[in-house]
């Protein structure tokens, strides 16, 4: 029988400027209800637009509560534990850019620890394919990391539960 893998929904916050997406934060909620929030102590706040700056930045914590994206790593492999045996399937929402800036915590594709999948299974293209459901309002906390994966996790159930 094969074994089920493990889900995660999670968010991140960047900020975009030519030839990179530079990570500013992450959020992740696991199945059981654990959560993982993070903040990159490496990212260039003077490249970030006004709206980011408006919108991403206003809400961070101070400085001294982030950490290296080396720690983040490290900090988000312990959280997921990917494994050949035990692998991990990933949920957001307008999740492209969330993968590659999750991805590039490891580096190159190719160095993806075992069990990391190589996509992160998309909620709006979910939607798309059962024509574009209303989901549930957010609320308070949008831009936040953390609030967003909390958020993916919901509009996850509510698609599930009407059996969308």
């Amino acid at each position: 029988m094969k074994k089920q893998k493990r889900r995660f929904w999670y968010d991140t916050e960047f900020i975009e400027y030519p030839a990179t997406i530079d990570l500013v934060s992450i959020g992740i909620v696991s199945e059981e209800g654990e959560e993982l929030y993070l903040v990159s102590s490496e990212f260039d706040a003077d490249k970030a637009s006004a709206w980011v700056v408006e919108h991403v930045l206003s809400q961070l914590p101070p400085a001294a509560k982030r950490v290296s994206r080396v720690e983040m790593r490290e900090r988000v492999l312990s959280f997921l534990r990917p494994s050949r045996e035990d692998k991990v399937e990933l949920w957001g929402y307008y999740s492209a850019y969330d993968h590659v800036a999750l991805c590039w915590l490891f580096g190159p594709m190719v160095s993806l620890p075992a069990g990391m999948p190589m996509y992160t299974r998309d909620l709006k293209q979910w939607c798309d394919q059962l024509g574009n459901p209303a989901l549930p309002k957010q609320g308070k906390g949008a831009h936040n990391a953390l609030a967003d994966a909390r958020w993916n996790r919901a509009a996850w159930e509510f698609l599930s539960e009407h059996g969308l």
